[in-house]
């Protein structure tokens, strides 16, 4: 019986592990998005669409690891816990990709050198950086079981939906009778919703480190 709990925890770790890498893989696609569309660059953009491969093998992978795992031992306590937290942490990885996809299939519609607004070029900067930071926090959050990190994601987040707010009013404003730079900035909105439900991602898994410490859900986000 102890050769076989001890098997099965070397199991969950491996498969945590596989979850946290996940997250690193997604830090560097979000990085491409990112950058495909701040350098209009379509082909990186395609990179980043055909990434989304890796990052659904990855949740299906670490998914069917954990049930799998469950079929053959029923985990209590620590594990129970660790092994709802992870199956929770690769849908948000999952879904984090999923909008790293939805940035960069924006990229060739926008066109090679699309009228652009600086004060939304920046904002738009700004948001990208909080997310980069929210997932990498959220990772080490969960790796070092250190609630007071997740508990800092919130406040953070709060600044990238600030940002969110802040692009939508300039999208509205500007244009006037120029329909490109109007189409652009509607465009803009969807880039910046994207990377605010990256963000609200990064937030979830937070909540996942807290609850394999605690036992206890914690919501961490106050606008949501």
């Amino acid at each position: 019986m102890a050769t076989s709990r001890a098997s099965f925890q070397e199991e969950l770790l491996r498969l945590e592990e596989q979850a946290l890498g996940g997250l690193d893989m997604v830090v560097g696609i979000l990085d491409s998005a990112l950058e495909s569309l701040t350098q209009h660059d379509a082909e990186l953009a395609a990179i980043v669409v055909a990434s989304d491969d890796r990052i659904n093998g990855r949740y299906l992978e670490v998914h069917q690891g954990v049930l799998s795992l469950l079929a053959l031992q029923a985990p209590v306590a620590g594990d129970l816990r660790l092994v709802a937290a992870l199956l929770h942490l690769v849908k948000h990885l999952e879904r984090i990709g999923d909008q790293c996809t939805n940035i960069a299939k924006m990229v060739p519609l926008l066109g090679h050198d699309p009228p652009t607004d600086s004060a939304i070029v920046t904002r738009i900067d700004e948001m990208g950086g909080h997310a980069r930071s929210l997932v990498r926090q959220a990772r080490q959050s969960f790796a070092l079981r250190d609630p007071e990190l997740a508990l800092d994601l919130g406040r953070q987040d709060d600044t990238i939906d600030r940002l969110n707010r802040e692009i939508f009013r300039r999208a509205i404003e500007i244009g006037g009778d120029d329909a490109d730079l109007r189409e652009w900035a509607m465009s803009m909105i969807l880039v910046a919703r994207a990377i605010e439900r990256i963000g609200d991602n990064a937030v979830d898994i937070g909540e996942q480190a807290v609850f394999v410490v605690t036992g206890l859900f914690r919501e961490l986000s106050h606008n949501r």
